[in-house]
């Protein structure tokens, strides 16, 4: 039923695009029922009265269209009506004037018909050093023009100076004009080693860039979603759109920081979402979202900026106590969820899981009363109560919640578990009572799963009890054998062997002369019961069904594989019938008492009415 439910939840497209501030969700309330005859015959009846209606209102509908139409023309003409007299004046132009009208060409000039996108290409070091020699400037004199007193002046301070002029050294070699290819190099290496330190950031000790195993970790920048790169460009445009059309929708802020988390760029990711959190403050999937995505220390920044911003989101208390390391501090985080949001049942089973015994139990007392609907919290109160006080809390829970049926299972196992065995099967039969008095539909299955779930636990007394309460509820009187042994079967397969044998029971009781019945049962009790359960059912099958020779025959192996082989009660009871006698015939070579044996095929003949040879 469950699975039903949920299938038909995810084929309702619940998209905030589909919702509508006056009619709420497009489409029909009953879409997902079955359309039968009764529904096409109401369509039909509505869709003639809708026809009908329509014929009435026809004409009054076409006139005001076309009253609409001619109003609208007459102030908004189209361009054929604007020049339908110039259109008109054509059929006065001879053919001479016709051809002699020049033809339109493209007046763009070459460069706009025929665009070309601009080029840029990196010049080489070499042309720069070409061009550097061709312009270079001297900054000393030839020694040939100052040897017949040219610029040579008796002057200091003149143009030949000892000391060196403006020129600095730099990128020049001294004495060539040839560019120094080591300082660029140099040059090149100190860019990067900026540039590195300026984008290394670090986090709990580490750096997000390794400036020495910089160009390998670039591997690990590749994408590894294995997608095109087309497809993922026209992704990130949609989703782009989508921001920016409608900025507060927090999927489209989810879905771009997953994009570009896929392709490696987790940077641009943490910026998105960290963007839609801005956008959307009242999402709790962004906030979840973002805390995902950041590392460490980062994230605990954003789930506290998330909770100031949502007091009441369970999903973000949970988050903020698991990036806790320390137990105390989870403690802490969820003990200041519960002062924000008292009835939440996720957190109080999150901060009981982390107390010892004792305080579990003080908080548990602080969960129920904050949270009397929760059944988890009164069952798990109930089990580290006292025997008296369990059996207090378990009443004050049927008394909060008297439709589920887990408290009273729980109250019959406490009994049992006490050694008060004679109270379960009356609190079973009690609640069966109490709950169709409280309209709760009593559900087979589920009944059958509680007991088998009792099994399993060790809760025999109380998985037999339930079976008896619930295995003839729901099932018509001529399907009660074939449904019963189905069961019993099913039971078996899950490995609720009480529960089966309960069946086997209750069945025995029903149906106490039908030979297959007590047949199955005994098979059962020879596969999985003891010798002693088996003899028991075959004793009281013999009773009730004497003229059946497979029981008799089951029995008299049963002792005879126990060393017990003087009982001929079988044989005294049906030694009219043929299938006894080749059974009995086979003792000589395997009992010890040979004689009674060679006797029996002489003695076959009067009962069957002739002699019969032996085997």
């Amino acid at each position: 039923m469950k699975k039903n439910q949920a299938a038909d939840d995810d084929d309702e497209d619940l998209n905030d695009t589909n919702y509508d501030e006056f009619n709420g969700y497009a489409g029909s309330l009953f879409s997902s029922g079955p359309y039968e005859k009764d529904d096409e015959e109401a369509d039909a009846i509505y869709a003639a009265l809708d026809k009908r209606m329509d014929e009435r209102r026809k004409e009054r509908r076409e006139q005001r269209e076309k009253e609409e139409i001619e109003k609208y023309r007459m102030e908004r003409p189209k361009i054929q009506q604007q020049f339908s007299d110039l259109k008109r004046k054509l059929a006065e132009v001879t053919e001479e004037e016709w051809l002699s009208i020049p033809e339109v060409g493209d007046a763009r000039n070459k460069r706009q018909r025929n665009p070309r996108y601009e080029k840029l290409t990196p010049v080489p070091d070499s042309f720069f050093a070409k061009h550097l020699q061709t312009g270079e400037n001297h900054t000393s004199v030839d020694p040939r023009q100052t040897q017949f007193g040219g610029l040579n002046t008796p002057y200091p301070g003149g143009l030949n100076t000892p000391y060196p002029g403006g020129m600095t050294p730099g990128l020049m070699t001294p004495g060539t004009g040839e560019l120094d290819m080591r300082k660029i190099g140099q040059a090149r290496n100190t860019l990067m080693d900026m540039r590195l330190s300026q984008v290394s950031d670090s986090v709990s000790g580490q750096t997000v860039v390794d400036p020495k195993g910089y160009l390998t970790d670039l591997n690990s920048m590749i994408p590894t979603h294995g997608g095109d790169i087309n497809d993922i460009k026209k992704a990130r445009l949609l989703l782009k759109s989508v921001r920016e059309t409608n900025p507060h929708h927090p999927p489209a802020w989810i879905a771009s920081a997953r994009l570009e988390e896929v392709t490696g760029k987790l940077q641009v990711a943490r910026n998105l979402i960290m963007k839609g959190t801005e956008m959307c403050p009242k999402s709790e999937d962004v906030w979840l979202e973002a805390a995902r995505l950041q590392p460490g220390d980062t994230a605990k920044a954003v789930v506290a900026q998330a909770v100031r911003h949502l007091p009441q989101s369970v999903r973000i208390y949970i988050r903020a106590a698991e990036l806790e390391t320390d137990i105390r501090a989870k403690k802490r985080v969820l003990r200041k969820a519960l002062e924000h949001v008292p009835n939440s049942v996720r957190l109080w089973k999150a901060a009981v899981e982390l107390e010892e015994p004792e305080d579990a139990r003080i908080m548990l007392s602080r969960a129920v009363e904050c949270c009397p609907t929760s059944v988890e919290l009164w069952l798990a109160l109930a089990r580290l109560e006292t025997y008296e006080n369990a059996r207090k809390v378990l009443n004050k829970a049927r008394e909060n919640i008297p439709t589920d049926r887990h408290i009273w299972i729980t109250a019959a196992k406490l009994e049992e578990a006490n050694g008060n065995t004679q109270m379960v099967e009356k609190i079973i039969d009690r609640a069966i009572t109490s709950l169709r008095a409280n309209g709760v539909e009593i559900n087979r299955e589920q009944w059958i799963q509680d007991a088998e779930e009792c099994d399993r636990a060790g809760s025999v007394a109380t998985c037999q009890a339930v079976m008896r309460a619930v295995i003839g509820i729901g099932i018509e009187e001529e399907d009660r054998k074939h449904t019963w042994m189905e069961d019993a079967d099913s039971c078996v397969a899950h490995n609720a062997l009480e529960c089966a044998r309960a069946i086997y029971a209750y069945a025995l009781q029903v149906f106490p002369s039908k030979k297959s019945v007590w047949l199955r049962a005994a098979y059962f009790e020879k596969n999985h019961g003891t010798r002693e359960s088996l003899e028991a059912l075959l004793q009281r099958a013999v009773a009730h069904c004497p003229k059946a020779e497979v029981l008799w025959l089951m029995g008299a192996k049963s002792k005879w594989l126990a060393g017990d082989v003087t009982s001929p009660t079988g044989r005294r009871r049906s030694g009219t019938s043929l299938g006894w006698w080749p059974a009995a015939s086979r003792t000589p070579s395997d009992w010890p008492v040979a004689r009674r044996g060679r006797s029996l095929w002489g003695r076959v003949g009067p009962h069957v009415g002739g002699p019969v040879e032996g085997p």
